[in-house]
């Protein structure tokens, strides 16, 4: 089998979360499909709770903390990306669009996104279309058509359901995407490093 990258962006807030829950549902859902396709998924999991700090520094610095750095490149690594985000007053949260700012615009371009969201009520559900959407989209990151949402009466039940069927979907629509692209070639970040022979001359 061959082997593709899949990283996952969780910006819940608290430990457990319902952000967090629907992150690992749609991740098995997609590992699901990937190994239907015949790709073997290895999967990172970046929780922003624990960069938020790293993320405040670096907005006033320009500069990312080791721990920060390290989730950035797994994220614009991966050659898929899961990004689910809270719902706040109708939007991602702030701490989902901190990260996205810190991020070289050009780092997701051409990335499949897998959207997901979760709020308390149904009333937020189109904070996928008007809010993350256009955001991937300003990214030119590669959103599939399926994003899924979550209120808190959609986790009753299990198989079967409306929820279900929407992770399954997205899922299945992810993996088509990432099969369909060759893997990711490895960052090298000493490729742009100026010679010491270049830093003689004062170039």
């Amino acid at each position: 089998m061959t082997t593709r990258t899949l990283a996952v962006v969780s910006a819940g807030l608290g430990t457990p979360s319902s952000t967090r829950l629907l992150a690992d549902r749609l991740t098995t859902a997609t590992v699901e499909a990937l190994r239907a396709r015949g790709i073997d998924a290895t999967v990172e999991v970046v929780e922003l709770r624990e960069h938020a700090r790293d993320l405040a520094d670096n907005l006033v610095t320009g500069f990312p903390g080791e721990s920060l750095r390290a989730a950035i490149e797994t994220v614009t690594g991966a050659d898929g990306l899961i990004a689910v985000t809270p719902i706040f007053s109708a939007s991602y949260s702030g701490l989902f669009k901190t990260f996205v700012d810190v991020l070289d615009k050009e780092a997701l371009a051409g990335t499949p996104v897998l959207l997901g969201a979760t709020a308390g009520t149904a009333r937020h559900s189109l904070a996928l279309e008007h809010a993350m959407r256009p955001l991937f989209a300003y990214l030119r990151a590669v959103a599939v058509p399926t994003a899924v949402f979550a209120a808190s009466e959609d986790w009753a039940g299990g198989e079967g359901t409306a929820l279900s069927d929407r992770i399954r979907r997205a899922a299945g629509e992810l993996a088509d995407l990432v099969a369909g692209r060759p893997p990711k070639a490895p960052v090298d970040p000493f490729a742009d490093a100026v010679s010491f022979e270049q830093l003689l001359r004062g170039e």
